[in-house]
């Protein structure tokens, strides 16, 4: 009785698996994650990860696979072209590029001051989308408190109709939530973060917030006090996501 024979695993061409590599390694250093971690989650040794990064060695479908369930992004090729296949993962809501190219851009970013009574905190987020992580993600710029700067992805789901700006860096997560833009491309919403206290002390904080598209005038970021220039217009913007239904805050 002749047993049937073991085929083996598939490789991917050369040329796109060093493509793919590249890929890997971006993400990697976007997510400022361990090629040892990378190959735990995919249930793959370090050894293989390895190779397959250096191109001693072409990665295998099942590889690829694997790689893709760990990182929650697609990395395999649409074609022999070894083209990335255009769509972010179902986790994100499965969206194209060209079906949120009207997202992308610059953005003045307002919320009220954690810190000071009646003061307005105005900073940028950048939109795009990101061929690495294969999905929107935006990027914060222009704080006072470069420090706390966030950048994640963006889930846009059907089912809600809302925007997720969403953080998670080794499980410590911050969400914001907006509506779909207006007419004039404004988004309103609401953000969950922490709030950084005396010493080690952290909060739990929401806040109304804007997103207004960044025009060629000239904008203020950080601190906005009651008397300062523009106060007024970006305050509205605040009032608006209450006033006008975008948010509803709750409390006893």
């Amino acid at each position: 009785m002749v047993g049937d024979e073991v085929q083996p695993e598939q490789e991917i061409p050369d040329a796109v698996s060093l493509a793919l590599a590249a890929r890997i390694r971006e993400v990697l250093a976007q997510r400022r994650m361990s090629r040892q971690r990378l190959a735990d989650d995919a249930r793959i040794s370090l050894s293989t990860l390895e190779k397959a990064l250096n191109g001693s060695r072409p990665f295998t479908q099942a590889t690829v696979v694997r790689l893709e369930q760990a990182l929650g992004i697609v990395l395999r090729p649409a074609d022999e072209g070894g083209e990335a296949t255009a769509q972010a993962p179902a986790h994100l809501g499965a969206y194209s590029p060209v079906s949120v190219k009207w997202l992308e851009g610059e953005y003045l970013t307002l919320r009220p001051s954690f810190g000071t009574a009646g003061a307005l905190y105005a900073y940028q987020t950048t939109i795009g989308w990101s061929a690495a992580e294969g999905c929107l993600t935006f990027q914060e710029s222009n704080r006072v408190d470069a420090a706390f700067a966030q950048r994640g992805v963006i889930s846009l789901p059907n089912k809600s109709g809302h925007i997720y700006l969403h953080t998670n860096e080794d499980g410590q997560l911050r969400l914001a939530i907006l509506g779909r833009p207006v007419i004039s491309g404004e988004m309103y919403g609401i953000v969950t973060t922490l709030l950084s206290g005396a010493g080690t002390q952290l909060q739990p904080v929401s806040a109304p917030l804007a997103l207004v598209p960044l025009r060629r005038q000239a904008v203020q970021f950080g601190r906005i006090m009651p008397d300062a220039p523009g106060y007024g217009a970006c305050r509205a913007h605040l009032d608006r996501a209450l006033s006008d239904g975008f948010v509803r805050l709750v409390t006893l």
